[in-house]
């Protein structure tokens, strides 16, 4: 039995509006997560609870006002448009909002109809599972549920329901809505209960700042590792917790390019995986705008509490550059990547960028000895592998062994899932689902996985599914 305690509930009305699901014709089960239903309690839940149709013991349904930085531009009013947090499980492995997406309207839906169809459901689902077992901070997936009922996108389509799991729901538009409300109380309100949930050792508003600049740091460095382009990184999009949120228009590189996009919505590039380092910065000063006030009672003066904070944003690109040189050097097995290991990387990624070299499969094939094969000037390649065996590691394939995945969730396997499961065969995403959750060891009968889309199978664009 799931263990409400519902905190953000017990925080002032005006961060939310108590609202139950709207109910569907017929739930249906899809996809399930055993393992993580079992550390929250949820084993018992079924596909009616999934769907929003009954409401567990303890439960108190709300959804979430914030605001945010769209492509740049500024929205004043979002929240939860399609989700309903139903609450709060507290278990031996800490604290998780148990969220709904595609849950029907809520007084934030501006317009829309508030609910999901199976093709984003499926995605999230299998990429945010891929995202955990990659070992990157990331939200979770605990069900997804046909509805029986259709949404209406280019075409009719079956509805869905996403069960999300997360350390919190509070992202940087959270703090952006209440200061451009000049709500003073309610920014500290808000910096008090995110130091309390997922920062305790942090002092004062600085330590809090300091400590989501350190968490987006690693995130993005992992992301990059990955080769995975979030597609909208808004700031309502960035979870000050430092988990990657919204799975909506993203995919991970197959041909390596630094400008890859593939949002359908990114028509000048912004959030291309070469920028991602840069936009999170962006965000994160948006942030520490919103903290300016809480600073200047600490420290007397708004011109000290602009300093102060200016400083410790400044530090980013240092603590992401840090987290970059260990995630790459650990990439190609260097226990204790340098500065002076930077050029060896860079080198690397010139030499797959011109070749549009396969991202995962070059990194893999480094410690398996097939990493040649995937590029075509293996003469160049040669000669860095000269340089790379002069420094790394005598253990480097232990090194390397858990920063490599040999499968990833590719994107054109996924609209085959997709396609699959519109047409009512769920084999391909169950498959998916079960081979990512293991992705660095890969069995022989799943080593189809592993190869790029063909001419005819690449997927050049991504949709959110709104």
């Amino acid at each position: 039995m799931v263990q409400f305690d519902n905190s953000y509930a017990r925080l002032p009305e005006r961060f939310y509006t108590k609202i139950a699901p709207e109910e569907v014709p017929a739930p249906e089960m899809v996809l399930f997560n055993a393992e993580l239903a079992a550390q929250l309690g949820a084993s018992d839940w079924d596909a009616s609870v999934f769907a929003g149709n009954v409401i567990p013991d303890g439960a108190d349904p709300l959804a979430q006002v914030y605001a945010g930085h769209q492509f740049g531009g500024w929205s004043p009013r979002l929240g939860d448009g399609r989700a309903v947090l139903l609450g709060e499980a507290v278990t031996e492995h800490g604290r998780f909002d148990i969220h709904l997406k595609g849950a029907g309207r809520t007084p934030y839906s501006r317009n829309g109809d508030g609910r999901a169809w199976i093709g984003p459901v499926l995605r999230e689902f299998i990429v945010s599972e891929f995202m955990h077992a990659a070992g990157v901070p990331t939200t979770r997936a605990l069900a997804a549920v046909r509805t029986g009922a259709r949404v209406q996108r280019e075409r009719a389509l079956p509805g869905a329901i996403l069960t999300r799991v997360a350390a919190s729901h509070i992202r940087v538009g959270t703090f952006q809505y209440f200061t451009a409300q000049e709500d003073v109380e309610a920014v500290s309100v808000l910096a008090d209960h995110v130091r309390a949930r997922h920062f305790p050792e942090a002092k004062g508003t600085l330590g809090l700042y300091e400590a989501i600049l350190a968490a987006q740091a690693r995130l993005i460095a992992k992301w990059m590792g990955l080769g995975f382009v979030h597609g909208v990184m808004n700031t309502d999009n960035m979870a000050v917790s430092g988990e990657t949120i919204d799975y909506g228009p993203c995919a991970f590189i197959d041909g390596y390019s630094p400008k890859a996009v593939y949002s359908s919505i990114d028509r000048q590039g912004r959030y291309a995986y070469e920028q991602q380092p840069s936009i999170a910065h962006w965000n994160l000063a948006q942030l520490g705008s919103c903290l300016v006030p809480l600073m200047e009672v600490e420290l007397g003066s708004q011109a000290q509490a602009i300093d102060a904070l200016s400083e410790v944003l400044n530090r980013f690109p240092m603590l992401y550059q840090a987290e970059w040189r260990r995630v790459f050097g650990a990439k190609i097995g260097l226990a204790d990547a340098a500065e002076d290991d930077v050029p060896l990387v860079q080198d690397l990624l010139a030499l797959m960028a011109q070749d549009g070299a396969d991202f995962t499969n070059v990194f893999r094939g480094l410690s398996d000895g097939t990493a040649r094969d995937w590029l075509l000037d293996r003469e160049a390649f040669d000669r860095w592998s000269e340089r790379w065996e002069a420094r790394r590691s005598a253990d480097f394939a232990a090194h390397m062994a858990r920063a490599n995945p040999a499968v990833i969730p590719r994107t054109h396997r996924i609209e085959q899932a997709i396609e699959a499961s519109l047409a009512g065969d769920d084999s391909l995403a169950l498959r998916l689902v079960r081979v990512l959750s293991t992705p660095f060891d890969l069995a022989e009968a799943d080593r189809d996985l592993i190869q790029p889309p063909a001419e005819d199978e690449v997927v050049a664009q991504t949709f959110c599914g709104t």
